[in-house]
């Protein structure tokens, strides 16, 4: 799954120009959107959590843990899912994913969802979020059919099943369906975690092999599979609500598949590669975040744990990496991170590591929750501050894209 480099032509023009170096490819526009989302929306809810809103403001805005827990999932991360594949798809078919007017339509229709599940009626906010997903797949299967590319229809099998969890959530929430909105929520979140680890299973190893000198991962496939199935195994199990007995021995053997294959594929050597250290270390937290959710079904740890080691430490450390690596690659600049990257790597790894703490009931929990919502809000920021300009600017190479 070997990334190219592309680029467009030269040229300045205003962002609200279809023709900007903005629209060129899908990872632009919806990288930088979901980083700056990402860096507002921790800070807005943990004013909310903590008491800070006025009565007047909190009677408008519609931020509280569902608006949490739904915008981190099939707001934020669901567009730079989008971003990648539309930049990976034309990578593997060579037909163009949407750029240019369609590409800010579908941005702009994502940003209409941010805003109407911040304000509008709940029915109205509904409609306009769950309209993306499907109008996100769509073209992307399209270029996929046409290409013959059948490797990766499952990737537009996975967005629809987010769009149907988005759609059960949404009527959770709207009172058509007797339930807790947690279960889509966490549907949707393994769903992105059977999606991370199936894209990171093709590309870790070859990014290492390439990056660091020396280095011989070892890839086995029959293993990747046998690892995949467990992860979709134990997936499928969590949301049936399986039984302990059965959840145990699935999520075990998928958290040791993981680090067994992390270890093949030479982790230790990355050491001096940010680039690459931070996807082997986002993608353990899959094995910690599978193995919490299994102490979690004995009742022995807080479920919040496992799905924040899947979300914040593996989910946007992944995606953290992923839009240093695909910006850099793509605009036509060396693959090598400096200092403003290893901060912002090691900032989610910390903010990772203090939820997950806080969740486990350690003391000075409060603190611990502040701590991970400053550590992703700086390292959210600082991605915006360095790398706005890269997504917003012409390729260095001239090539399109």
């Amino acid at each position: 799954m070997s990334l190219l480099h592309i680029e467009e032509p030269a040229g300045t023009r205003s962002a609200w120009d279809s023709s900007h170096p903005l629209w060129a490819l899908g990872f632009r526009p919806f990288y930088l959107a979901a980083a700056v989302f990402a860096a507002l929306a921790i800070p807005l809810w943990m004013a909310r959590y903590l008491g800070w809103w006025s009565a007047d403001v909190a009677s408008w805005l519609h931020v509280g843990f569902n608006w949490h827990m739904h915008e981190m999932v099939f707001g934020m991360a669901a567009a730079v899912v989008v971003g990648f594949l539309y930049t990976a798809a034309f990578a593997w078919t060579g037909s163009w994913t949407p750029v240019r007017g369609k590409l800010a339509a579908l941005v702009t229709l994502w940003l209409m969802g941010r805003l109407a599940m911040l304000a509008a009626a709940p029915l109205v906010g509904a409609a306009i979020d769950w309209l993306f997903l499907p109008a996100a797949a769509w073209p992307l299967w399209q270029v996929l059919s046409k290409s013959g590319n059948k490797r990766n229809y499952f990737l537009v099998g996975l967005l629809a099943l987010m769009a149907v969890a988005n759609g059960v959530f949404h009527a959770i929430a709207l009172g058509w369906l007797a339930t807790t909105p947690i279960a889509p929520a966490q549907a949707a979140i393994l769903v992105i975690v059977l999606m991370e680890s199936a894209i990171g299973t093709r590309i870790i190893p070859m990014f290492t092999r390439n990056g660091a000198p020396g280095s011989t991962p070892l890839v086995q496939p029959r293993l990747d599979r046998w690892s995949l199935g467990l992860i979709a195994g134990f997936a499928l199990a969590w949301v049936a609500v399986a039984p302990a007995w059965l959840i145990t021995p699935l999520g075990v053997a998928a958290a040791a598949l993981v680090l067994l294959r992390l270890w093949r594929w030479q982790a230790l050597r990355t050491g001096s590669y940010p680039l690459l250290w931070i996807m082997h270390l986002s993608y353990a937290w899959i094995a910690a975040g599978l193995l919490l959710l299994v102490l979690s079904r004995w009742q022995m740890v807080s479920a919040s744990a496992g799905f924040h080691a899947l979300t914040v430490g593996s989910m946007a450390g992944l995606i953290l990496g992923m839009m240093t690596r695909t910006t850099l690659g793509h605009t036509g600049r060396p693959l090598r991170a400096g200092k403003m990257e290893t901060a912002m790597f090691g900032l989610i790894q910390l903010s990772a590591l203090s939820r997950v703490l806080s969740a486990l009931g350690w003391d000075y929990g409060p603190a611990l929750l502040a701590l991970s919502a400053l550590c992703w809000t700086g390292a959210f920021c600082l991605y915006v501050r360095v790398y706005a300009p890269y997504l917003a600017n012409r390729r260095l190479d001239g090539k399109p894209g």
